[in-house]
This record gives C-alpha cells, structure tokens and sequence, in this order.
C-alpha cells in the first residue's frame, strides 16, 4: 500500500533528537527516513513533521492535533508520553486518559495510525528505576487504546537495543542515528512495507560498559543541566519545548536532500 499524506506527531524523539543531518543544520530522524521510503513507492507523497521536544500528551493534542486534522492525512505516527513520565506528579489514570483521547481522536480522522510502547529506562540509566511502574502502565494505555480504536503498535517495550547505548545519544535518553535507523525498521516493518534490513541488524562488536567514572560524568555533563533548567522552567511557569516551533509545519513533497538520507 502507498501513503499520499503522512503527518508526524510527538515530543524530541519523534521531533529527531540526537540524529542530525550531515550538513548539522536540522535533526532527521526515523520520521523523516520512513518518510523517503515511503516517497520511494509514491513521489507524491507529502509529509508534515509537527513534533516539538519537551511536549507533554496534553499539549501535544492541543497544540499539534488541529493542524494535523487538517492535513487530512492517510497515515500518522504519534510517539508521545515520554515527557509524562519523567514529569513530577505522574498520574497513571489521567495519562491513560489522554493516551485513549490523542489515539480516538487520530484514528477518526485517518485510516492508519500508528503508536509506540516505551522501553525500560533503567536497563541503561540505574538511576531511573523508580520509574519503570510508570512506563508499564504508559504502555498498557497505549496497547488498550489501541485495541479500542484500531491503531497499530510499534512495541518498543523489549527491543534489545534498549541495553546498548550507542543506539543512544550522550544523553542516553535520544536515539543516536543507529537509534532512529532501527526505529524505522520497527515502524516499516509494522506497515509490512519493505526496508533495508541492516537497519535492525545488530551493530557489530560490543556495546560500551561504562563504569564508575563514566557514569560520574554522564551525570555531570547530562543529567545535571537538564535538572536544573527543569527546576528553573518550574519556578517560571515554562514548559519544556516552550519557544520551539515544528520542525516541519507544512504538509509537502520531500527535497531532494531528504530523499537521500
């Protein structure tokens, strides 16, 4: 089957965070790779991108839902809900809550949707174990309301990769390129729509094992400064991704740098 209107919604990962083209001027992403495969079975494929990083389910189907509504799309991907876990005063009831609205809402307006499990923070960050009954009942929201409304899951709940952490940025939050390569794999994969295989191919060799020291530094360098500009965000009354706008508003054709990625 071939897409005409593809529409991205989302947070930073749908967004593309840690996979930047090779001229650095924008993140790609598994949207923007899905995308020029699907634009090689129909070039007329037009492709909107309305994700923006740090949002919340809320403020995803508020803020990105309209203009997706309007685009009338055939095919959309929404991966959300990383942002409420990681929020202070997590609710599993009024995120399930939101997850069956963002999924009825989506699948009444488009024939194919698709949506995404979460994996297990703590198989590469120990310090986030306390959030794993979080993540479980995000992913159960996500397979029931899909269920109830038709959508399609990506299950990233098991996918190994999750343990390897060059499939991660320095964060060790973000997908690194070989990260999004293989979510697109998933993604395809789920559509029954042919892609290079190599993209969920285990990488050659040994994953890296930090140790003490590294870890010492991961914090310092990535955990702490985003603590502390999520303290300041809060005694502001900001949000995170507040200023930022969609990487790609408008639904259109890919150019012709996209189509080689």
């Amino acid at each position: 089957m071939s897409y005409e209107r593809f529409v991205v919604v989302g947070d930073s990962c749908a967004e593309g965070l840690d996979d930047p083209y090779p001229d650095g001027s924008r993140y790609r992403g598994w949207a923007d790779l899905v995308a020029a495969r699907l634009a090689a079975d129909n070039p007329d494929l037009r492709y909107a991108n309305l994700a923006v990083r740090g949002r919340r389910l809320d403020q995803i189907i508020s803020e990105q839902f309209p203009a997706a509504t309007t685009f009338r799309p055939d095919l959309v991907a929404l991966f959300g809900g990383g942002n409420d876990v990681l929020t202070g005063g997590f609710d599993p009831d009024a995120v399930a809550g939101r997850v069956a609205e963002a999924v009825a809402k989506l699948t009444a307006v488009a024939p194919t949707v698709l949506v995404f499990t979460l994996s297990d923070l703590s198989q590469r960050m120990r310090m986030t174990r306390g959030l794993q009954p979080r993540i479980a009942a995000l992913n159960s929201a996500i397979h029931s309301a899909a269920a109830t409304h038709g959508a399609l899951v990506v299950d990233l709940a098991d996918d190994p990769s999750v343990r390897d952490l060059r499939y991660f940025g320095p964060d060790r939050l973000h997908l690194s390129e070989h990260g999004h390569r293989r979510l697109a794999g998933h993604l395809l994969r789920r559509l029954d729509v042919p892609f290079d295989r190599g993209w969920l191919e285990p990488l050659p060799g040994e994953p890296a094992r930090p140790g003490m020291l590294g870890h010492a530094r991961w914090v310092w360098r990535e955990v702490r400064p985003v603590a502390v500009s999520r303290v300041r965000n809060r005694l502001v009354g900001r949000s995170p991704g507040d200023g930022f706008q969609p990487k790609r508003p408008e639904l259109r054709p890919l150019a012709a740098a996209e189509l080689e990625s």
